[in-house]
């Protein structure tokens, strides 16, 4: 199972779930601890802006985070859950596992899946940069842009309620 929060509730919803593994998608600027729990060798850390078009002084999401997503996301045993978080839980990490899912079950459909995420998190809000540049190395041809458009914005959240995603039900 996938588990998606924000920084606030990181501890909790590790220690909660169990999780082995954990995605950290967080601005250069910002800094975190990692749970104890996690060990080092099981933390990915992305350093990123929550931008889906090049700002001065500001890092946008590119290939080399997404490639490194990817391959974390299916070396992952699913012995234990993951856990993928951003500061706000709405953005960076509601795209983040989105694009995990689908990576992880190729067959699944883009719509389908957006929709689930769309239910279980009615603030999600998925970052379109990562969204696009994961559509064009997982061949999709479009289709999860297409998917994540048509969930549209999420509702208005100072940060998102925790949640998870099985990418296979």
């Amino acid at each position: 199972m996938i588990h998606v929060c924000p920084l606030s509730k990181l501890e909790q919803t590790v220690s909660r779930t169990g999780a082995g593994r954990l995605v950290t998608l967080l601005s250069a600027d910002m800094d975190m601890v990692r749970p104890a729990s996690i060990a080092v060798q099981d933390h990915l850390y992305l350093r990123m802006n929550d931008i889906a078009e090049l700002r001065d002084g500001l890092t946008m999401p590119g290939e080399e985070h997404v490639r490194r997503l990817l391959g974390f996301a299916r070396e992952w045993n699913r012995a234990r859950p993951m856990v993928i978080h951003c500061f706000a839980g709405v953005s960076r990490s509601t795209a983040a596992a989105y694009i995990a899912a689908a990576a992880l079950n190729p067959a699944r459909d883009e719509g389908e899946l957006a929709a689930m995420l769309r239910w279980l998190s009615p603030s999600a809000t998925p970052n379109p940069r990562l969204i696009a540049v994961a559509d064009a190395l997982l061949g999709r041809e479009g289709r999860m842009v297409a998917a994540i458009k048509g969930i549209g914005r999420g509702a208005d959240a100072f940060e998102g309620e925790p949640f998870e995603l099985d990418p296979f039900g």
